[in-house]
């Protein structure tokens, strides 16, 4: 199952576009936002049993892997932005009932900043910045993890800001290609934070990097979430700019997608069916849009649902799918994980 980890359109004209990557042909016309149907039941928060006095912090991410385990990121416990000074374990493991597993990542994580399962069942932790992680040696690496909380592999420099092949400015996501090359959104949208893709090989060896802030094609505003379809054409949830931008491996700009709404978080599942957590949306930031969930095909850049955020002052950042069918969503300042099934 593939894994990942956002854009106002205004009219209804539609735009024909013939990739240069696969045979694709897309037409953008997704018709009046916030329109489209609810194919959900109202949302239940999932009954995550954590250990006894442990308390959800910020969730930070959400995954669930091939055989229905809930995998959470949370920022160490209680209402904290980060884990500075913490030893609390940070990556907590549910099965599909909710009941706890195990936990692991007690004080090697920061600001904890996005959570990814490759196809081979390594857990991936982005250690971004944040508040007092700017006064210690941590952060600012992307790490990786067997299911059992063995670190594998770091990238970047711990504790140091840069652009450079062996650092990262406050990375937001990662992701694993089919044939092993890693991609690091590197960058939060911040004056002072970068706004790129790096990409590495397998073992980690730096291969190329593209992106610089602004607005153009393939300039960011905020590099903020990773997806890739069946096609391998890698999709990057650009928020700052309300758009997701479409690239070749190689980084070759290809297209871009407003009408997704304005991104936090992107997931592409097996059938190349695309999900886009909108959590920034409203009549100043992308007028006309509502925040919620889009739904739709990553092939053609279709919108087919929409899922409103139950909450009227919350804000889900975050969406996967379950190999039921099931999507589940999270809160980061809700501290909170909200479950959707099928009506």
């Amino acid at each position: 199952m593939l894994q990942t980890r956002c854009a106002r359109f205004v009219g209804a004209v539609a735009v024909v576009t013939l990739f240069s990557s696969g045979d694709y042909v897309h037409a953008q016309d997704p018709g009046v936002p916030n329109s489209q149907p609810n194919p959900y039941q109202q949302p239940i928060e999932e009954p995550l049993a954590l250990p006894e006095g442990r308390e959800m912090g910020w969730v930070m991410g959400v995954e669930v892997d091939r055989t229905g385990n809930v995998w959470i990121l949370d920022t160490c416990g209680g209402g904290f932005q980060d884990c500075v000074g913490s030893t609390e374990p940070l990556v907590l493991k549910f099965d599909a009932s909710g009941s706890f597993v195990s936990s692991f990542g007690g004080g090697m994580v920061v600001h904890p900043h996005g959570l990814y399962i490759d196809d081979d069942g390594y857990v991936w932790v982005l250690d971004g910045f944040g508040g007092n992680a700017e006064q210690t040696d941590q952060g600012h690496q992307v790490h990786k993890f067997t299911p059992e909380g063995e670190l594998v592999m770091s990238l970047g420099t711990a504790g140091v800001r840069g652009d450079g092949p062996t650092t990262f400015n406050t990375p937001s996501d990662v992701l694993v290609a089919p044939n092993g090359d890693i991609f690091v959104a590197d960058g939060h949208g911040g004056d002072d934070m970068n706004d790129r893709i790096a990409r590495f090989t397998s073992d980690g060896t730096f291969a190329a990097t593209w992106g610089t802030k602004g607005s153009g094609p393939g300039q960011f505003g905020s590099t903020h979430s990773l997806a890739m379809d069946s096609q391998g054409r890698l999709f990057v949830g650009d928020r700052g700019n309300n758009r997701i931008q479409i690239f070749d491996q190689d980084g070759t700009f290809l297209d871009e997608w407003r009408q997704f709404g304005s991104p936090s978080e992107l997931f592409v599942d097996e059938d190349d069916v695309l999900y886009v957590a909108d959590s920034t949306s409203n009549e100043s930031n992308n007028p006309g849009y509502d925040r919620g969930i889009r739904i739709g095909s990553a092939r053609d850049g279709t919108v087919t649902s929409f899922v409103p955020d139950p909450e009227p002052a919350g804000a889900q950042e975050l969406v996967v799918t379950a190999p039921d069918g099931a999507m589940y969503t999270g809160y980061t300042l809700g501290r909170s994980v909200k479950k959707y099934v099928k009506k």
